[in-house]
């Protein structure tokens, strides 16, 4: 299932009011390439993508650009606002972007009144690093056309569930240069390539959609492998991840200090789901 509805799974009734309000109370718009974050900031707000795409990218000085993710709606980003004094990527619109902008003070309050969300952040940043993980491979190891293809598996696929449709569509809001820019090619080579999946896949993009008759086809010509996704394992991932936020009980030897708790301790109190 899409990110949104695995996170509103896990909450409680109670966390998901006190969740959804803070979204509500924190949403701002954004044009069309709009940075949230710019890389060498102090980072300033938790975004949770609420309408729209987000893209976290990297700059070279020459202006070249690789896009590094896609946040889409219900996916939460800068999570290292928790932990970094200085951003070390650029976060921006695709399109039109609706974000909450959360502030560190309101997020870890949020976190105490809502201990299940520290296990789902958990969860998404395990996730975030698996598609990492995979869009490394397609640089390093898949010519064009099974990039292109595997970008929009993933897409689709997230879009969707573990399981969808063979024929159908979702909304695409990349352009062209963008999809350039998330799998290391020129744009005229994807075009090219879009052309040539159109051919043997059925592949289908306009305004702002992908149209796929062959998901399977496309899959297959990608390599591509839903696992790393993880979307029927969110429940049983932010149970096994609960450790990591309840108290560490120890009793000190003579002459020893008490072993210290785990320092997400420090701001999200025990609770398991």
């Amino acid at each position: 299932m899409p990110f949104r509805e695995i996170l509103d799974s896990l909450l409680t009734p109670r966390e998901r009011i006190a969740w959804e309000a803070c979204l509500a109370r924190n949403a701002r718009d954004h044009g069309k390439g709009a940075d949230l974050t710019r890389e060498g900031e102090r980072p300033r707000a938790l975004h949770v993508v609420l309408d729209g795409w987000a893209q976290k990218y990297k700059q070279l000085p020459d202006g070249r650009r690789q896009i590094l993710a896609l946040y889409l709606p219900g996916q939460l980003c800068d999570l290292d606002l928790f932990t970094v004094s200085r951003s070390d990527h650029s976060l921006a619109a695709v399109r039109r972007l609706c974000v909450a902008e959360i502030g560190r003070a309101e997020a870890c309050d949020l976190l105490h009144r809502c201990p299940s969300l520290s296990q789902i952040f958990c969860w998404s940043e395990l996730v975030a690093g698996a598609i990492q993980r995979e869009w490394m491979i397609s640089i390093g190891q898949r010519n064009a056309q099974e990039r292109v293809a595997h970008l929009l598996c993933e897409l689709y696929v997230r879009q969707h569930g573990k399981t969808p449709p063979n024929a159908g569509a979702c909304d695409f809001l990349l352009t062209q240069w963008q999809i350039a820019e998330a799998t290391g090619l020129t744009q005229v080579h994807v075009n090219r390539t879009i052309q040539e999946l159109r051919r043997c896949c059925g592949v289908e993009i306009r305004q702002l959609r992908l149209e796929l008759s062959d998901f399977e086809g496309l899959a297959a010509l990608a390599s591509f492998n839903a696992n790393y996704l993880h979307f029927n394992e969110a429940p049983s991932a932010a149970e096994r991840v609960a450790p990591l936020f309840e108290p560490v009980e120890t009793v000190a030897p003579l002459g020893r200090l008490p072993l210290a708790a785990p320092i997400l301790q420090a701001s999200v109190p025990a609770r398991r789901m």
